[in-house]
């Protein structure tokens, strides 16, 4: 029995060239026809460490709203904190599309690392924020820079031979989901240490005065020890010498001749089923977006109206949670999704 099994689906690929990471990838899924683990824990513990900040927050984004003074009424913390809450997915919605084209363009790996290292420094100045105009800022400045989920996802099937390619995607849901207990459990049972750990922390400490600031150093740690392991994170994209030149001499033929090269090309070329169309056009894509949007609407309403209800006095219809009772209520319904 031949030692290597052929792959299930065969796919036609740029010739072998041994300076292109791409091709590196694609001889390693050819010559090891097993799960790539090594990698796929590289995938997992990314996409983990980039799920943590979105809703760490939550448990605690009412007190700390209440202590920026900035609501002139109880009933108002709500409405600010909104604006927090979702400044996050908005700066994320602008920017995503952009960080895929950047990643197609220059690699998975440099946005994957830039991402992390965005991570770092944005969580931790929001968990030093002093006013809401900083808290607000540093979660949109983390959102948007933070271009890590799409390029992971790419990066999951490229690693991926054909058969696994559905494992991977799995470990991505996988990670996103715990990162949706962990992060609502260290914000609802870490933030305000001085006042639930007083014997720990006191309130003189930085901690005391910066009581949100804790669960948010320990996400920035991690993320931190993440982005030094993704040192060893290999590139998937392919990268080839030739195709370079090929563009530039294409380029000075373009500046040379001017357009007469361009409609040479159109008719060497024709109009094949090769030849790249809009993604708006791609119904399947856009149907499968649409779905997708559906519920991570219903997921982030769910996870940021619900820490607002209940956390609120029961004389403006909430519950009286501490931020503790919210981190496990998250942390519960996160094992849930």
């Amino acid at each position: 029995m031949a030692k290597n099994r052929e792959a299930l689906l065969k796919k036609e690929v740029w010739e072998y060239d041994e300076s292109c990471p791409g091709c590196k990838i694609d001889h390693l899924k050819e010559s090891n026809p097993g799960i790539p683990f090594k990698l796929l824990f590289y995938v997992w513990i990314v996409v983990l460490c980039a799920a943590l900040p979105i809703s760490s927050l939550f448990p605690f984004l009412y007190f700390m709203i209440r202590d920026f003074h900035i609501a002139k009424r109880e009933e108002d913390i709500g409405f600010y904190a909104g604006y927090v809450g979702s400044s996050f997915m908005f700066g994320r919605a602008l920017t995503s599309v952009i960080w895929g084209m950047v990643a197609d363009r220059y690699g998975r790996k440099p946005v994957i690392t830039a991402g992390l290292i965005s991570l770092i420094i944005f969580n931790t100045l929001f968990g030093l924020s002093t006013n809401f105009w900083m808290a607000l800022s540093t979660r949109f400045l983390l959102g948007s820079l933070c271009g890590i989920l799409g390029p992971m996802r790419a990066y999951a099937s490229e690693v991926c031979r054909k058969e696994y390619q559905a494992l991977g995607m799995s470990i991505i849901s996988t990670a996103w989901g715990i990162g949706l207990v962990i992060g609502p459990a260290l914000g609802g049972f870490l933030a305000q240490p001085a006042e639930k750990f007083p014997h720990i922390f006191s309130k003189e400490s930085l901690f005391g005065r910066f009581p949100y600031f804790l669960p948010s150093l320990l996400i920035s740690t991690f993320a931190l020890g993440v982005s030094v392991l993704c040192y060893w994170l290999p590139e998937t994209l392919h990268i080839h010498k030739e195709n370079k030149e090929q563009n530039e001499l294409y380029a000075w033929e373009v500046a040379a001749y001017g357009g007469d090269v361009k409609e040479k090309l159109k008719k060497f070329e024709g109009k094949g089923p090769n030849q790249q169309q809009s993604l708006l056009k791609n119904w399947p894509l856009m149907s499968s977006i649409i779905v997708y949007c559906v519920f991570q609407l219903h997921d982030m309403a769910y996870a940021e109206i619900f820490s607002l209800w209940a956390i609120s006095p029961s004389e403006y219809g909430g519950l009286g949670y501490s931020t503790a009772d919210v981190g496990e209520v998250l942390a519960m319904s996160g094992i849930h999704l």
